[in-house]
């Protein structure tokens, strides 16, 4: 739950602390349902050394290995379901200009987008709009050696069970319903089979030592299953749950080690290795204070069972990965804002109990990404903090970087689309967001992730996951104030980082108007907002709307017969943002379940029927795609006569469907 997810990209040029993007260096890939695609560039990766290159060409091997097991977690009939759907795409042979083709391969884009049948961020069931009868038609052209059939399973079998995952809205249709009585049968992930929501905190409840200092984090590697009548967990691992696709990750990993650039990360990603091979947690704990330490290496990596918003629960991990470098020049914002974590801390508006005495080991840097893998791919974060124990947190550090190639990608491929002109309020904040929005944007996740994770405690005794369903969304609102709190603090002005102690009011005008309004061109009609960032965001623009009514800090006015935000006292919201601070923190420290219940519900959660048509049908006249995500770059490796890598050059050419029929076709160590 430590991740800084992308807003809706606004129309702003680039102007401070960007790097320039060649001229004819093509972001945009395609577009399709409510989706576009794009590619990022890897600027610097030439100036690596030929060691780091090929550990970054290893790292993203093991990174494509892992993408099964996403698939997997997502819904138990998802990789079933993509080989059919990729046999019939392949060996086609119809009218491809007709409505039913054109649907389906619409609909085969989602699935590739999604990692699976549901919406990687409503979470709602994909629904078709090709005909059932051209779907079986077309199960039926296909030759018998290109079904994928099950172990025993015959093709009426298969069909059975797929038919209604597709067509039937009643099955399987939400991935993550954080809504419902149970939140576990009401769910269809795939990380839990045959237990209720009762079962699952009674389990876990179970098997904790509230008086352990230093918790495993408990359930990130497993399922938990009813197997003759008794819960258990079945934990991913080499000789467990998704060993193929494991063994192949432990391959390339191997082959990292052997190029490491010093032995701090050989040590740790051996580490991680030994985790990987037992399933073990406390060695996934072990290699995650060694790699929070590692603050040398250049080349640097994400790989594993990490963020947890995919369980209702929040406390599975779903597989992801990111291969990234160091950005050197970008990282000096933030090594200052990580040299004065103590000096933020001290000074947050929040009760002195709550906050930590002696911050440790908070690290921060730019990163250019490399390669996106698993839950963080296609659809990407722009900024992540871990590792997310708390415990590690406060005794050893964290790690937080600020991906800006992404972010660059994202306002690249933006400009002009129209967006300022239609909902920010007057010309006079679009002139301010124009020259200060990008850096605001990126100090916002900065201090995100470098401090806001990372900054305030526990009380003695305090369960980690006290907040069940609620915990992602707590979390982020709580590391979401804590950034927009000091991005107005004249600090940033002394330490060189902004030239102008106005320029936070950029991305607090952003922020306001996409959590009371712009966001939710996201939400289809009559849908509550669900998503944990998206209720973030919600939760504190309309907490300070209506705590700022008294002094008109913030309003929602009329103007042409459009709504617009406007903002009369920034002094009075930031104000009020250390005040929801203190409360959402005292939440946290406390363990105040009751509390955050009645926060999320009241704030978080329910969307104006009336204001959510307005935007929808403004948004409807701009060229724009609500949710955004990439292809990754390929790195291709020369070798000499003996089998060694001489050097590894970067591509940019592959298509949306070409790499994702190539990841199939290569990287599927589960469905071989």
């Amino acid at each position: 739950m430590k991740k800084a997810i992308p807003t809706l990209i606004l129309g702003t040029v680039i102007t401070i602390g960007a790097q320039a993007a060649p001229k004819d260096f093509n972001y945009n890939v395609e577009r399709f349902a409510d989706i576009e695609v794009l590619r990022y560039e890897v600027p610097g990766f030439d100036n690596l050394s030929l060691r780091q290159k090929t550990m970054v060409y290893y790292l993203a091997e093991a990174a494509h290995m892992g993408r099964d097991i996403i698939w997997d977690q997502h819904g138990k009939h998802n990789l079933q379901l993509r080989q059919l759907l990729e046999a019939i795409y392949l060996n086609y042979d119809g009218d491809k200009t007709s409505a039913d083709y054109l649907a389906f391969e619409t609909y085969l884009k989602q699935v590739w987008f999604g990692n699976g049948i549901h919406h990687h961020y409503s979470t709602e069931k994909f629904v078709p709009a090709f005909s059932q009868d051209f779907f079986v038609a077309q199960v039926n052209a296909l030759p018998q050696a290109q079904l994928p059939l099950l172990d025993g399973q015959s093709k009426a079998q298969m069909m059975d069970v797929l038919v209604p995952v597709i067509f039937d809205p009643t099955v399987m249709a939400k991935g993550v319903n954080q809504d419902a009585e149970d939140v576990i049968t009401s769910s269809a992930n795939n990380l839990y089979e045959g237990v209720t929501q009762a079962e699952v905190e009674a389990y876990f409840a179970g098997i904790k030592d509230p008086n352990d200092k230093t918790p495993i984090s408990f359930g990130l590697n497993s399922k938990l299953v009813k197997r003759d009548g008794k819960v258990v967990e079945e934990h991913y691992h080499l000789n467990g749950l998704y060993g193929e696709a494991i063994a192949k990750i432990i391959y390339w990993l191997t082959m990292a080690k052997d190029v490491a650039e010093n032995d701090a990360q050989r040590n740790y990603i051996t580490t991680l290795i030994d985790y990987y091979t037992t399933g073990d947690l406390r060695k996934f704990d072990e290699y995650s204070i060694a790699w929070t330490q590692d603050l040398d290496s250049e080349v640097d990596f994400v790989n594993g069972f990490i963020e947890s918003y995919g369980d209702p629960l929040g406390m599975t991990g779903a597989w992801e990965s990111y291969v990234n470098f160091k950005n050197v020049e970008a990282s000096h914002r933030t090594q200052l804002i990580s040299d004065n974590a103590q000096w933020f801390e001290d000074r947050s508006p929040v009760d002195a109990r709550f906050r930590k005495p002696v911050v440790k080991g908070v690290s921060a840097k730019v990163i250019t990404a490399a390669t996106l893998g698993g839950d963080a791919f296609p659809a990407t974060a722009i900024g992540i903090n871990l590792p997310n124990a708390n415990w590690i947190r406060a005794e050893h550090g964290s790690k937080s970087v600020t991906i800006e190639n992404i972010t660059e990608a994202y306002a690249m491929a933006s400009k002009g689309n129209g967006f300022n002109e239609e909902f920010v309020i007057d010309e006079k904040t679009r002139q301010h967001m124009e020259k200060y929005l990008y850096i605001t944007d990126m100090l916002h996740t900065d201090l995100h992730e470098c401090l806001g994770h990372g900054s305030g405690q526990l009380l003695p005794g305090v369960d980690p996951d006290a907040m069940k369903e609620h915990g992602s969304t707590l979390e982020e609102t709580r590391a979401d104030l804590y950034a927009l709190y000091f991005l107005a603090d004249p600090k940033l002005v002394e330490l060189g980082i902004l030239d102008n102690p106005e320029a936070y009011k950029a991305e607090y005008y952003k922020f306001i108007m996409n959590g009371l309004m712009t966001q939710l061109n996201r939400i289809e009609p009559g849908k509550n907002v669900e998503e944990a960032h998206m209720r973030d965001r919600q939760l504190i623009a309309k907490w300070i709307l209506e705590h700022g009514k008294k002094s008109k800090a913030v309003e929602l006015v009329k103007r042409k017969g459009k709504t617009y935000v406007k903002i009369n006292n920034y002094e009075k919201v930031r104000e009020l943002v250390g005040q929801l601070l203190s409360e959402v923190q005292r939440i946290k420290s406390e363990g105040d379940y009751e509390a955050c219940c009645k926060l999320v519900n009241d704030y978080a959660v329910k969307v104006d029927p009336a204001l959510h048509e307005e935007v929808l049908r403004r948004y409807a006249t701009l060229d724009m795609a609500p949710y955004r995500g990439f292809v990754n770059p390929r790195y291709i490796p020369t070798y000499d006569e003996k089998g060694n890598i001489i050097d590894v050059k970067v591509d940019y050419t592959e298509g949306y469907a070409e790499q994702m029929l190539r990841l199939s076709r290569d990287y599927s160590p589960l469905t071989k």
